[in-house]
């Protein structure tokens, strides 16, 4: 019998994009036969937008009205919207397809707000317009359809189900989810009109692919409610079909699962990478394999847990995962949103982004707040630059769309540089954003070669701010390097997102404060143009999590019990009382965004009296003037990126002289033809005739491009003089300045 797998993800996500995992996973099946050589028919399908498109049409905005206006005691912003409900399913379709990109020309009535009806969400609106001087009128529109949809998600959770939200489902009942009580009550209630329409589209999927095995992605707790109602309507209507749940929340959250009531709602439990545990979990249903045999997967055996993992096989090699199939996913019929005006936010909220990954794992994974000992981590496996060119294209066929985002937990120099020379190489129209470490790689020269290969944008952990504590948690970078990168970044033209950290173990008010100083410099100098605080959250996977006394903290829950154990309690008997600290940090870094407030004193920020900054004033202005650290070296490619120059001889002018021992030397002129203009190098004859002869090894075409070491080595044996001392003289900056990288 052949197997039919039908990989879902449940809702909520995200509304512009689908989440990757089915298309990975479908992609592997794509080349998947198993051990008795029977193929894998694989369809996937994304409930979360479907269940968003479905609640907010004119018939699901209909049932939402007429159940709501049966709830007593609603709130006089769910009253004036009950009002108003004429207005709502009138506009929402239209204001749908304009979030689609189907109906453009709805921006003009947007945005002059003589159309959306408008409750509690818009109550800002006229304090953010001075967000909104540099954007454009489709913008300005698309912010204010989101506001409309998210009033109209607020009465949704007010009047049909306290669970909904956007990109996430009940998380509360996900999130430090030690035992299974509270989901097990909210699985037992009566499903709300959310869980009637998920459950609805789920029969249209079942009919539509009658799959034998569903494969549910659960990424985040906000997904895992949403998975297990599936569970439970698969287990009650099509008790024959086996249902597989995995995704990033297993493989943090469940790892010493022993909760036997969980297996009521899925059959198999399964962590880390899903390529290997699937097939051996495939050819387990089809009797050619015993669960003892199983990969990485719990079960129930006699109303026990039961953790299955005495395959042999290895995990599949990343080369040899497949290209993602992004396959049966309604690509056009995602949302692009503008919730809020933080410019790296808004790219994760806004565009439809096709997923990939460079690397499996982390390179450094060293970071003692991350979860470094789990394998999505520790096990790093980088592919090649012409594999992800050519997952790439694929891609870029199959779904019509050049944006990328990198998912890496931090993307690998070295392979970010190749696979920028391979984008240029083959001529590829790419823009990419990807997720780094400010690490002093990141030379000014490679990130103008990122940038020409189509990078947008970079977020990176900055984390505390504080030297001391950047090397206690293992971050490997210093705030000056930091501040060094990320101007190289922003010379290139590339937007520099910083992930910001407070509440780290011993972490002091005037560490905080500090912190604060150093992210103002940033931001006054225009090397960071977007950052997010986040409170430091200690998880068991992390080494602050696994020996916390190491960090000088107590861990003091939650409980432990036998569903979840991820997120936990802690005390910080050495460290500030970091939760008062959380409003002003966000206040401040909100403005300092927008570049207001970046020179009043930093005590205005917080209502409680705080220390003075230690930090000179001018410590970012410092780190960025010291090149002592931008040296070449001697193994960098060296890249002349554009097109081939034209050569023409120049005879030195009647009356002047270009001579050497008094003879008059004819001079090379070199044309570089660029898109905005024309830019000329005049060079002696024979340096000229020499860089024309070797172009082909410095273009961003050639297959090996030379390194510095060789560049020197041809120059020299071209009797052109000492390579070192050429890069002494105006000649060699005017290389540098026509384009020559050494990357």
């Amino acid at each position: 019998m052949t197997n039919r797998v039908l990989l879902l993800t449940p809702p909520f996500t995200q509304l512009n994009t689908p989440y990757p995992a089915t298309a990975y996973l479908k992609g592997y099946l794509n080349t998947l036969a198993l051990s008795d050589g029977e193929p894998v028919v694989a369809h996937q399908a994304d409930l979360g937008i479907e269940t968003i498109l479905s609640l907010f049409s004119k018939q699901g905005l209909t049932n939402l009205f007429a159940q709501a206006s049966a709830v007593a005691n609603l709130s006089q912003n769910s009253q004036r919207m009950l009002r108003l409900r004429a207005d709502y399913v009138a506009t929402i379709e239209p204001t749908i397809r304009f979030l689609q990109h189907r109906n453009p020309t709805l921006a003009h009535t947007i945005a002059d707000r003589s159309y959306l009806p408008e409750s509690s969400r818009f109550a800002e609106v006229d304090e953010l317009d001075w967000a909104f001087g540099t954007m454009g009128l489709h913008d300005k529109a698309r912010h204010l359809a989101t506001l409309y949809l998210e009033d109209i998600g607020d009465l949704l959770a007010e009047a049909i189900d306290p669970h909904f939200g956007f990109s996430r489902y009940a998380e509360r009942l996900g999130r430090t989810a030690t035992h299974f009580d509270d989901l097990q009550a909210s699985l037992t209630a009566p499903d709300t009109l959310v869980g009637q329409t998920l459950l609805h589209l789920l029969d249209q999927k079942m009919a539509q692919y009658q799959p034998t095995v569903v494969c549910l992605t659960v990424p985040f707790p906000g997904n895992l409610f949403g998975a297990l109602l599936c569970g439970r309507h698969l287990k009650q209507h099509y008790p024959a079909v086996r249902v597989v749940l995995g995704g990033g929340y297993a493989n943090t959250e469940l790892r010493s699962l022993r909760e036997p009531r969980l297996f009521d709602y899925v059959d198999f439990v399964s962590l880390d990478d899903g390529e290997a545990p699937l097939r051996s979990l495939l050819e387990h249903l089809r009797g050619k394999r015993e669960a003892t045999n199983l990969k990485r997967t719990f079960m129930r055996v006699d109303g026990q847990v039961v953790y299955q993992n005495g395959a042999i096989d290895r995990d599949v090699a990343q080369r040899d995962t497949g290209t993602p199939d992004y396959a049966d996913l309604p690509l056009n019929n995602y949302l692009s949103v503008i919730e809020v005006t933080n410019p790296m936010h808004r790219l994760w909220s806004d565009g439809r982004w096709n997923k990939l990954t460079l690397a499996h794992g982390c390179y450094w994974g060293k970071c003692s707040f991350c979860d470094i000992s789990l394998d999505y981590i520790a096990r790093y496996e980088p592919l090649t630059a012409g594999l992800l060119c050519d997952r790439i294209e694929t891609i870029m066929t199959q779904t019509g769309q050049n944006g990328f985002h990198f998912v890496d937990e931090a993307a690998p120099p070295a392979l970010m540089r190749d696979l920028a020379l391979e984008i240029l190489r083959r001529g590829l129209t790419v823009v990419w954003w990807t997720n780094i470490r400010f690490e002093k790689a990141f030379t000014a020269d490679l990130c103008q070669l990122l940038k020409l290969s189509g990078c947008i944008a970079v977020s990176g952990g900055l984390e505390v701010a504080s030297d001391r504590l950047l090397e206690r948690m293992k971050k490997g970078v210093t705030v000056a390097q930091v501040a060094r990168v990320a101007n190289h970044f922003t010379t290139a033209g590339i937007m520099v997102h910083a992930y910001l950290m407070y509440g780290f173990p011993t972490q002091t008010d005037q560490e905080t404060i500090d912190s604060l100083e150093m992210v103002r410099q940033l931001f006054a100098i225009g090397v960071v143009q977007s950052g997010f605080w986040h409170r430091f959250a200690m998880t068991a996977h992390s080494p602050v999590g696994l020996h916390p006394a190491g960090f000088d903290v107590q861990r003091i829950g939650p409980i432990d019990g036998p569903f979840a154990d991820n997120d936990l309690d802690h005390a910080d008997p050495l460290g500030a009382d970091h939760e008062r600290f959380a409003e002003g940090l966000r206040k401040s870094l909100f403005n300092y965004m927008h570049g207001v407030g970046l020179e009043i004193p930093l005590a205005s920020w917080f209502t409680f009296r705080v220390p003075p900054t230690t930090v000179p004033p001018d410590y970012i202005d410092e780190a960025i003037a010291d090149t002592t650290e931008d040296l070449l070296r001697s193994h960098a490619l060296v890249v002349w990126p554009g097109h081939a120059p034209t050569l023409a001889i120049v005879e030195p002018r009647r009356g002047r002289r270009s001579s050497t021992q008094g003879r008059s030397v004819p001079q090379a002129e070199l044309t570089f033809a660029r898109r905005q203009d024309d830019l000329v190098l005049d060079l002696p004859l024979t340096m000229g005739q020499w860089l024309m002869q070797y172009w082909p090894q410095f273009s961003q075409n050639a297959p090996v491009p030379l390194t510095l070491q060789q560049l020197r080595a041809t120059f020299e044996q071209a009797g052109l003089g000492s390579f070192l001392a050429f890069q002494q003289t105006e000649g060699w900056a005017d290389w540098r300045a026509a384009g020559l990288l050494v990357v």
